[in-house]
Protein backbone atom coordinates (compact mmCIF):
# COMPACT_ATOMS: atom_id res chain seq x y z
CA UNK A 1 0.00 0.00 0.00
CA UNK A 2 1.32 3.78 -0.86
CA UNK A 3 2.34 5.92 2.09
CA UNK A 4 0.85 8.94 1.20
CA UNK A 5 3.05 11.12 3.40
CA UNK A 6 6.57 10.40 2.86
CA UNK A 7 7.66 12.20 -0.42
CA UNK A 8 10.77 11.38 -2.06
CA UNK A 9 10.61 13.03 -5.62
CA UNK A 10 10.71 16.42 -7.06
CA UNK A 11 9.18 17.11 -10.64
CA UNK A 12 10.86 20.06 -12.15
CA UNK A 13 8.89 21.54 -15.16
CA UNK A 14 11.44 23.36 -17.39
CA UNK A 15 10.04 22.42 -21.13
CA UNK A 16 8.71 26.26 -21.08
CA UNK A 17 10.42 28.71 -24.39
CA UNK A 18 11.47 31.32 -21.87
CA UNK A 19 9.61 34.48 -24.50
CA UNK A 20 9.97 36.80 -22.05
CA UNK A 21 13.55 36.88 -22.23
CA UNK A 22 14.54 36.87 -25.93
CA UNK A 23 16.70 37.07 -27.45
CA UNK A 24 18.88 35.78 -24.50
CA UNK A 25 16.99 32.64 -24.41
CA UNK A 26 17.05 31.74 -27.85
CA UNK A 27 19.72 29.20 -27.22
CA UNK A 28 19.85 29.38 -23.45
CA UNK A 29 17.45 27.82 -21.26
CA UNK A 30 15.40 30.40 -19.09
CA UNK A 31 16.38 28.22 -16.18
CA UNK A 32 20.05 28.69 -16.72
CA UNK A 33 19.88 32.38 -16.91
CA UNK A 34 22.62 32.97 -13.77
CA UNK A 35 21.46 34.12 -10.03
CA UNK A 36 24.86 35.68 -9.14
CA UNK A 37 27.54 33.09 -9.66
CA UNK A 38 24.60 29.80 -10.12
CA UNK A 39 21.74 29.55 -12.95
CA UNK A 40 18.19 29.65 -11.35
CA UNK A 41 17.34 26.07 -11.44
CA UNK A 42 20.35 25.32 -9.57
CA UNK A 43 19.11 26.69 -6.66
CA UNK A 44 15.63 24.49 -6.78
CA UNK A 45 17.36 21.70 -7.01
CA UNK A 46 19.56 22.14 -3.58
CA UNK A 47 15.91 23.32 -2.24
CA UNK A 48 15.00 20.41 -3.24
CA UNK A 49 17.76 17.74 -1.81
CA UNK A 50 17.96 20.21 1.40
CA UNK A 51 14.51 19.02 2.03
CA UNK A 52 15.28 15.44 1.18
CA UNK A 53 14.04 15.07 -2.02
CA UNK A 54 17.17 13.81 -3.56
CA UNK A 55 15.38 12.18 -6.59
CA UNK A 56 14.80 14.38 -9.11
CA UNK A 57 13.00 14.79 -12.39
CA UNK A 58 13.24 17.24 -14.73
CA UNK A 59 10.56 18.10 -17.89
CA UNK A 60 12.46 19.19 -20.66
CA UNK A 61 12.08 20.36 -24.46
CA UNK A 62 14.27 21.26 -27.01
CA UNK A 63 17.09 23.75 -26.47
CA UNK A 64 17.58 22.14 -22.90
CA UNK A 65 20.96 20.30 -23.68
CA UNK A 66 23.04 23.14 -21.42
CA UNK A 67 20.99 22.38 -18.34
CA UNK A 68 21.86 18.52 -18.80
CA UNK A 69 25.37 19.28 -19.56
CA UNK A 70 25.26 21.96 -15.73
CA UNK A 71 24.42 18.51 -13.78
CA UNK A 72 26.65 16.12 -15.82
CA UNK A 73 30.87 15.90 -14.62
CA UNK A 74 32.54 17.69 -17.07
CA UNK A 75 36.28 15.73 -16.67
CA UNK A 76 37.84 18.34 -18.50
CA UNK A 77 37.11 21.25 -16.87
CA UNK A 78 37.66 19.51 -13.50
CA UNK A 79 40.97 18.98 -14.74
CA UNK A 80 41.92 22.30 -15.88
CA UNK A 81 40.76 23.57 -12.56
CA UNK A 82 42.87 21.08 -10.40
CA UNK A 83 45.90 21.90 -12.32
CA UNK A 84 44.97 25.73 -11.47
CA UNK A 85 45.08 25.14 -7.92
CA UNK A 86 41.41 25.90 -7.63
CA UNK A 87 40.56 23.21 -5.78
CA UNK A 88 37.37 25.10 -4.08
CA UNK A 89 35.84 25.84 -7.82
CA UNK A 90 36.77 22.46 -9.04
CA UNK A 91 35.06 20.74 -5.82
CA UNK A 92 31.81 22.47 -7.06
CA UNK A 93 31.86 21.70 -10.31
CA UNK A 94 32.11 17.97 -9.71
CA UNK A 95 29.82 18.04 -6.84
CA UNK A 96 27.60 19.11 -9.10
CA UNK A 97 26.87 15.40 -10.69
CA UNK A 98 26.06 14.49 -7.40
CA UNK A 99 23.99 16.58 -5.95
CA UNK A 100 21.07 14.17 -7.09
CA UNK A 101 20.14 11.53 -8.31
CA UNK A 102 18.21 13.42 -11.97
CA UNK A 103 16.26 12.11 -13.67
CA UNK A 104 15.05 13.39 -17.53
CA UNK A 105 11.50 13.19 -19.52
CA UNK A 106 10.87 15.07 -22.77
CA UNK A 107 7.74 17.16 -22.56
CA UNK A 108 7.16 17.10 -26.74
CA UNK A 109 4.81 19.88 -26.80
CA UNK A 110 3.91 23.14 -24.04
CA UNK A 111 0.57 22.71 -23.56
CA UNK A 112 0.54 24.21 -20.05
CA UNK A 113 2.13 23.08 -16.53
CA UNK A 114 -0.66 20.62 -16.12
CA UNK A 115 0.45 18.85 -19.25
CA UNK A 116 4.36 19.10 -17.76
CA UNK A 117 3.28 17.42 -14.79
CA UNK A 118 1.48 14.36 -16.54
CA UNK A 119 4.52 13.79 -18.25
CA UNK A 120 6.42 12.81 -14.96
CA UNK A 121 3.68 9.90 -14.52
CA UNK A 122 6.05 6.95 -15.68
CA UNK A 123 8.62 8.17 -13.43
CA UNK A 124 6.63 8.94 -10.14
CA UNK A 125 3.88 6.45 -10.23
CA UNK A 126 1.83 5.73 -7.75
CA UNK A 127 3.32 8.14 -5.33
CA UNK A 128 3.07 11.29 -3.48
CA UNK A 129 6.06 13.79 -5.54
CA UNK A 130 6.65 17.47 -5.13
CA UNK A 131 6.58 20.05 -8.22
CA UNK A 132 8.87 22.85 -8.58
CA UNK A 133 9.06 25.50 -10.54
CA UNK A 134 12.00 27.36 -11.74
CA UNK A 135 10.15 30.97 -11.67
CA UNK A 136 10.06 30.57 -7.84
CA UNK A 137 13.75 30.51 -5.61
CA UNK A 138 12.78 30.42 -2.06
CA UNK A 139 15.48 31.72 -0.08
CA UNK A 140 17.33 28.84 2.10
CA UNK A 141 17.24 31.12 4.98
CA UNK A 142 13.18 30.32 4.85
CA UNK A 143 12.45 27.14 3.33
CA UNK A 144 8.93 26.24 2.75
CA UNK A 145 9.47 22.50 1.61
CA UNK A 146 10.01 21.08 5.32
CA UNK A 147 6.81 23.06 6.43
CA UNK A 148 4.55 21.85 3.31
CA UNK A 149 5.84 18.36 4.02
CA UNK A 150 4.93 18.54 7.99
CA UNK A 151 1.22 19.48 6.82
CA UNK A 152 0.73 16.37 4.76
CA UNK A 153 1.74 14.21 7.26
CA UNK A 154 -0.70 15.90 9.62
CA UNK A 155 -3.48 16.65 7.54
CA UNK A 156 -2.69 14.53 4.58
CA UNK A 157 -3.81 14.98 0.84
CA UNK A 158 -2.21 17.48 -1.64
CA UNK A 159 -0.42 20.47 0.16
CA UNK A 160 0.17 24.07 -1.59
CA UNK A 161 1.91 27.15 -1.28
CA UNK A 162 0.18 30.35 -1.41
CA UNK A 163 1.69 34.14 -0.76
CA UNK A 164 -0.44 37.48 -0.35
CA UNK A 165 -0.35 39.26 -3.67
CA UNK A 166 -2.04 43.13 -4.33
CA UNK A 167 -5.45 42.43 -5.57
CA UNK A 168 -4.56 44.41 -8.85
CA UNK A 169 -1.96 41.46 -9.49
CA UNK A 170 -4.24 38.82 -8.27
CA UNK A 171 -4.68 37.95 -12.22
CA UNK A 172 -1.49 36.75 -12.71
CA UNK A 173 -1.71 33.77 -10.57
CA UNK A 174 -3.83 30.97 -9.40
CA UNK A 175 -6.16 31.97 -6.72
CA UNK A 176 -7.14 30.05 -3.33
CA UNK A 177 -10.74 30.30 -1.42
CA UNK A 178 -9.74 29.08 1.78
CA UNK A 179 -10.66 28.70 5.27
CA UNK A 180 -8.26 28.34 8.55
CA UNK A 181 -7.11 25.72 10.78
CA UNK A 182 -6.27 25.76 14.13
CA UNK A 183 -2.37 26.90 12.87
CA UNK A 184 -1.91 30.37 12.02
CA UNK A 185 -0.24 29.95 8.77
CA UNK A 186 -1.91 26.70 7.40
CA UNK A 187 -5.51 26.79 6.04
CA UNK A 188 -7.48 24.31 4.11
CA UNK A 189 -8.52 25.13 0.44
CA UNK A 190 -11.89 25.40 -0.35
CA UNK A 191 -11.56 26.68 -4.10
CA UNK A 192 -9.46 27.32 -7.26
CA UNK A 193 -9.39 29.65 -9.67
CA UNK A 194 -6.58 30.19 -12.57
CA UNK A 195 -6.11 33.81 -13.18
CA UNK A 196 -9.55 35.50 -12.00
CA UNK A 197 -10.10 39.15 -11.94
CA UNK A 198 -9.50 41.27 -9.24
CA UNK A 199 -13.66 41.28 -8.76
CA UNK A 200 -13.61 37.42 -9.00
CA UNK A 201 -10.79 36.37 -7.22
CA UNK A 202 -12.21 34.78 -4.07
CA UNK A 203 -9.29 36.24 -1.79
CA UNK A 204 -5.78 37.91 -2.25
CA UNK A 205 -4.28 34.14 -2.03
CA UNK A 206 -2.05 33.38 -4.87
CA UNK A 207 -0.62 29.47 -5.26
CA UNK A 208 2.91 29.26 -6.05
CA UNK A 209 5.38 26.81 -7.44
CA UNK A 210 5.47 24.91 -5.09
CA UNK A 211 2.91 21.99 -4.56
CA UNK A 212 2.87 18.19 -3.54
CA UNK A 213 0.19 16.28 -5.25
CA UNK A 214 -1.27 13.13 -4.63
CA UNK A 215 -0.98 10.45 -7.54
CA UNK A 216 -4.16 10.82 -8.24
CA UNK A 217 -3.97 13.89 -10.10
CA UNK A 218 -2.46 12.27 -13.11
CA UNK A 219 -6.08 11.07 -13.74
CA UNK A 220 -7.92 14.01 -13.21
CA UNK A 221 -5.23 15.46 -15.77
CA UNK A 222 -5.89 13.08 -18.20
CA UNK A 223 -9.56 13.99 -18.90
CA UNK A 224 -9.18 17.85 -17.85
CA UNK A 225 -10.30 20.26 -20.50
CA UNK A 226 -8.07 23.23 -21.67
CA UNK A 227 -8.56 26.45 -19.46
CA UNK A 228 -6.87 29.20 -19.51
CA UNK A 229 -4.69 30.49 -22.60
CA UNK A 230 -6.31 27.22 -23.90
CA UNK A 231 -3.66 24.95 -21.76
CA UNK A 232 -4.12 21.86 -19.69
CA UNK A 233 -4.02 23.93 -16.16
CA UNK A 234 -2.60 22.24 -13.15
CA UNK A 235 -4.71 24.50 -10.86
CA UNK A 236 -8.11 23.23 -12.94
CA UNK A 237 -7.65 19.82 -11.91
CA UNK A 238 -6.27 20.56 -8.44
CA UNK A 239 -9.77 21.93 -8.21
CA UNK A 240 -11.10 18.57 -9.24
CA UNK A 241 -9.82 17.18 -6.17
CA UNK A 242 -10.75 19.53 -3.15
CA UNK A 243 -13.98 17.21 -2.39
CA UNK A 244 -12.34 13.74 -3.03
CA UNK A 245 -11.80 11.87 0.22
CA UNK A 246 -8.07 12.40 1.21
CA UNK A 247 -8.10 8.17 1.56
CA UNK A 248 -8.49 9.10 -2.46
CA UNK A 249 -6.12 11.03 -2.89
CA UNK A 250 -8.21 14.57 -2.54
CA UNK A 251 -8.46 17.29 0.18
CA UNK A 252 -6.19 20.17 -0.14
CA UNK A 253 -4.47 22.11 2.52
CA UNK A 254 -2.24 24.77 2.13
CA UNK A 255 0.91 26.91 3.89
CA UNK A 256 1.25 30.65 3.69
CA UNK A 257 4.15 31.80 2.96
CA UNK A 258 5.68 34.64 4.67
CA UNK A 259 9.27 34.08 3.83
CA UNK A 260 11.75 35.34 1.00
CA UNK A 261 10.62 34.64 -2.13
CA UNK A 262 12.33 35.59 -5.36
CA UNK A 263 10.81 35.64 -8.83
CA UNK A 264 13.21 35.33 -12.43
CA UNK A 265 9.34 35.28 -14.19
CA UNK A 266 10.00 38.29 -15.61
CA UNK A 267 13.08 40.89 -16.51
CA UNK A 268 12.37 43.38 -13.44
CA UNK A 269 12.19 40.67 -11.15
CA UNK A 270 15.09 38.78 -12.31
CA UNK A 271 17.25 41.81 -11.79
CA UNK A 272 15.66 42.08 -8.57
CA UNK A 273 16.05 38.88 -7.47
CA UNK A 274 19.82 39.08 -8.78
CA UNK A 275 20.41 42.20 -6.83
CA UNK A 276 19.01 40.52 -3.58
CA UNK A 277 20.85 37.82 -3.83
CA UNK A 278 24.33 39.43 -4.53
CA UNK A 279 23.54 41.96 -1.16
CA UNK A 280 23.35 38.98 1.24
CA UNK A 281 26.95 37.61 0.23
CA UNK A 282 29.64 38.34 2.31
CA UNK A 283 31.98 38.41 -0.49
CA UNK A 284 30.03 40.94 -2.54
CA UNK A 285 27.00 42.54 -0.76
CA UNK A 286 29.15 45.42 1.16
CA UNK A 287 30.97 46.67 -2.26
CA UNK A 288 27.67 46.32 -4.07
CA UNK A 289 25.72 48.09 -1.42
CA UNK A 290 28.25 50.58 -2.05
CA UNK A 291 28.21 51.20 -5.94
CA UNK A 292 24.23 51.09 -5.79
CA UNK A 293 24.67 54.16 -3.10
CA UNK A 294 26.91 55.68 -5.14
CA UNK A 295 25.12 55.12 -8.48
CA UNK A 296 21.35 56.22 -6.62
CA UNK A 297 22.86 59.64 -5.50
CA UNK A 298 24.09 60.68 -9.05
CA UNK A 299 28.06 60.14 -7.87
CA UNK A 300 28.61 57.87 -10.87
Amino acid sequence: MTNRTHVTKAVLPVAGLGTRFLPATKATPKEMLPVVDKPAIQYVVEEAVAAGLEDVLFVTGRNKTSLEDHFDRAPLLEQKLAERGTHELSKAITELSDLADIHYVRQGAPLGLGHAVSVAHAHVSEHPFAVMLGDDLIDESTPVLPTMLEVLKKYGGNVLCLIEVDPDDIHLYGCAAVEPTEEPDVVRVTGLVEKPSKHAAPSNLAVIGRYILQPEIFDVLKKIEPGSGGEIQLTDALAELIDVPMEDGGGIHAVIFNGRRYDTGDKLSYLKSVITVALDREDLGPALKRWLSDKMSGTL
